[in-house]
């Protein structure tokens, strides 16, 4: 009875506390600070400028710059604004209010422009070690979510039924656990498997990862074929009906998911994944849950390179406000 009260006393949920509430609750403030800094000669990389001499293409020209288009895009997705909602909201900022003197892309144009965007997320760059030391490998944990696009509410379907199903896409994140930055974003269809996207995603990272982690959905082989070439450590539990892929009389190095599983029967599941720190795992789902309290569960784009485009412009601005500062959180006994 005192054996089976001390295993229930062991797997309660820990209780944490916020030891820097002050500067965390100022940079919850300062996420919607409307104090703008404009650089001097901003209208000069405003418009799209023209080299002397190049030979411009027929047709209609290019009259605003990439930066331009990034800073209207921006200012839509962080107050979750129309595109005349944007371009009024530029009209009052810029014009009336700072008078800068410099034209705004109408709602047309920046619907029509965000869609080329390349657009930079913003991770913090990767810290390098002091004496010519190689630098810090970064670790990253892997998740996905159901993003809703069009569709009815849930009270019309409970009331009435449904008239038009749903439609969803899947958003694939790889964050950094240390910095709660968003290292890579994929968009894709619902019914593509979480497995396929972690290759395109390490694509998009040229940091030097150290360890690697995601949940059962990533338990397959092309995924740890993508995480052995750049990774150190791979914290994927096996599935519960796992076998072991390559035994013992195989030549080369040992596999590192029989690896995983050999210490998991030998130590049992619980112990392995607090002896490899698998709990990192879950900040992943403490990033989905930040992405969607920001910005809701849904997509206002219909069109797929646009909601690509509105999924990256939403991790940025992520980015830019873990940035501002986060919590550091400690254990109570």
């Amino acid at each position: 009875m005192q054996e089976k009260k001390r295993k229930k006393k062991e797997k309660q949920k820990k209780q944490y506390k916020v030891r820097n509430w002050a500067e965390y609750n100022k940079a919850l403030i300062n996420r919607y600070d409307l104090t703008v800094w404009i650089e001097q000669g901003i209208a000069k990389v405003w418009e799209e400028r023209f080299p002397e001499g190049t030979k411009r293409k027929r047709g209609g020209q290019k009259q605003f710059s990439e930066q331009a288009i990034d800073c209207l895009a921006t200012i839509k997705e962080l107050f979750q604004l129309t595109y005349r909602g944007a371009q009024g909201f530029a009209n009052s900022l810029f014009g009336e209010i700072l008078k800068l003197g410099i034209r705004i892309p109408n709602y047309t144009t920046l619907d029509r422009r965000r869609k080329g965007l390349k657009i930079h997320i913003g991770a913090k760059e990767q810290a390098e070690k002091k004496d010519g030391q190689k630098r810090e490998k970064i670790d990253l944990v892997f998740d996905s979510s159901g993003l809703k696009v069009y569709g009815e509410g849930e009270w019309k379907v409970r009331k009435h039924g449904w008239s038009k199903h749903r439609t969803w896409r899947k958003i694939h994140l790889s964050i950094n656990p240390k910095t709660q930055d968003i290292e890579a974003v994929e968009l894709t269809e619902n019914n593509v498997d979480d497995a396929e996207m972690v290759a395109p995603m390490l694509g998009q990272i040229e940091k030097d990862i150290d360890t690697a982690a995601g949940d059962g959905a990533y338990d397959k082989s092309k995924v740890y074929e993508q995480l052995q070439k750049r990774v150190h450590a791979i914290a994927i539990p096996p599935r519960r009906d796992a076998k072991i892929w390559f035994h013992g009389n195989r030549k080369g190095a040992k596999h590192p998911r029989d690896e995983n599983l050999r210490r998991i029967r030998a130590i049992g599941r619980e112990k392995w994944k607090e002896e490899i720190s698998y709990h990192k795992r879950s900040l992943a789902e403490t990033g989905m849950y930040r992405f969607k309290t920001i910005f809701d569960e849904r997509l206002s784009s219909r069109d797929r390179d646009q909601q690509e485009k509105e999924a990256q412009i939403k991790c940025k601005i992520i980015n830019k406000m873990t940035q501002l500062g986060m919590p550091e959180s400690y254990c109570v006994p």
